[in-house]
């Protein structure tokens, strides 16, 4: 299951970002190499099932957009590679998406997997039982 498409790398970082990181055969580059894009995109597949499989079952029945900028992010620093910088945004939301998924992980964020909700537990009355009691004070008068 893939968490994000071209597209949506496109959408979010647009076309002359994809056409540098990916076009590595003509000069200057022109194109958007579906391959590297893709392969991009498999690994971040992998990291995000790698941390929500602890959680959740594979595949997702429904991808929750918050995936899809997670995936983008992650497919975006994958792409440039030893190129981003420490302290560029690309690196900024690699680390950002990969916090966001060891919090999922750890089940302190939770996402729509597209399963039913569980009802919450009604109110009512709480019933015990016990035995009756051995020692009380007409049983122990006289001691």
């Amino acid at each position: 299951m893939s968490y994000a498409v071209k597209q949506d790398l496109v959408d979010r970082f647009g076309a002359t970002e994809l056409i540098q990181l990916t076009d590595r055969t003509n000069v200057p580059p022109t194109t958007i190499d579906d391959i590297v894009v893709g392969r991009a995109l498999a690994d971040a597949d992998g990291v995000i099932d790698g941390y929500i499989g602890k959680q959740y079952a594979l595949p997702l029945s429904v991808v929750p957009p918050v995936l899809v900028k997670i995936a983008a992010d992650l497919a975006r620093y994958f792409l440039h590679g030893e190129a981003a910088d420490k302290d560029s945004i690309v690196t900024r939301n690699y680390n950002a998406a990969i916090a966001w998924l060891k919090d999922v992980a750890k089940g302190l964020v939770t996402i729509d997997d597209g399963g039913e909700i569980p009802e919450q537990a009604g109110g009512g009355a709480i019933k015990t039982s016990a035995p009756n009691r051995v020692f009380t004070r007409h049983s122990l008068r006289g001691m």
